[in-house]
């Protein structure tokens, strides 16, 4: 399958590519062990959370996770956390969205691509009137994955949280369109609020230092089974589920 360039005027192109791509499984278990290997995230849990997480995931239902975005190391602390807890069974079969200047080298595309990577052009990157049919065609894809046997991880804040780690920023409608659209196709997903803590920062605006990434603690809130009907209030349920998850990351930490 012709893989093409990650550009926003090619982006029917790329929206029918990672429609149809399929990361090689093995591939993704051995980085994803190689990463829990290297980064050793704390990993808690509310009351009943993992039991209900490992029942879920055994129904083969469709799951949006929805994460809180601190720095780019996160995709490699979520992915160790993947590793340690009972996602590691779906391991290869998550899209995650990430920003579209992620699929440009090569190299990093490659791997981007292995971990599930699905490309967003973002408004603060190419001005909201330009992406707005890419993101259209974006969220149609998810649902479809969805819909399809994939799960979703979604960055929902859609940018770093430079401003107070310990307070999940404005969340946009599009986590509430894609399980609005995948609900239509009749695959209606469950909501899973992961969250993560480096610790104490007096300024967000730095880093975090490798020690601190190494040791990130991670939260996962009981899953959400049934959403509302409309887009805003499911992404309004997202974020006050967010919120929650990065209270019990900070209080693990």
């Amino acid at each position: 399958m012709h893989s093409p360039e990650v550009l926003l005027d090619d982006n029917d192109a790329v929206y029918d590519y990672y429609l149809r791509h399929q990361q090689n499984r093995w591939k993704a278990l051995a980085a994803y062990a190689v990463l829990a290997r290297r980064f050793r995230p704390r990993v808690s849990f509310a009351e009943g959370a993992k039991q209900e997480l490992k029942a879920l995931v055994k129904t083969g239902r469709p799951v949006i996770f929805a994460i809180n975005h601190l720095s780019t190391s996160d995709p490699y602390t979520v992915a160790a956390t993947a590793w340690r807890s009972p996602l590691r069974a779906k391991i290869g079969r998550v899209r995650v969205l990430a920003k579209d200047e992620l699929f440009l080298d090569p190299e990093q595309r490659r791997k981007v691509d292995m971990m599930g990577g699905i490309p967003v052009f973002r408004g603060k990157d190419h001005g909201i009137r330009a992406v707005n049919a890419a993101g259209q065609r974006m969220m149609d894809v998810c649902a479809q994955r969805l819909a399809n046997g994939d799960h979703l991880a979604v960055f929902p804040e859609g940018t770093c949280n430079h401003v107070d780690p310990a307070t999940v920023q404005a969340v946009g409608s599009g986590i509430g369109h894609i399980a609005f659209r995948a609900a239509k196709l009749g695959a209606p997903p469950a909501l899973v609020a992961l969250a993560m803590s480096y610790g104490p920062r007096p300024d967000p605006t730095v880093a975090p230092t490798a020690e601190e990434v190494v040791s990130a603690a991670f939260y996962f809130r009981t899953p959400v089974l049934e959403l509302p009907q409309r887009p805003a209030d499911i992404a309004r349920l997202a974020k006050d589920e967010l919120q929650h998850a990065v209270d019990g990351a900070v209080a693990h930490y």
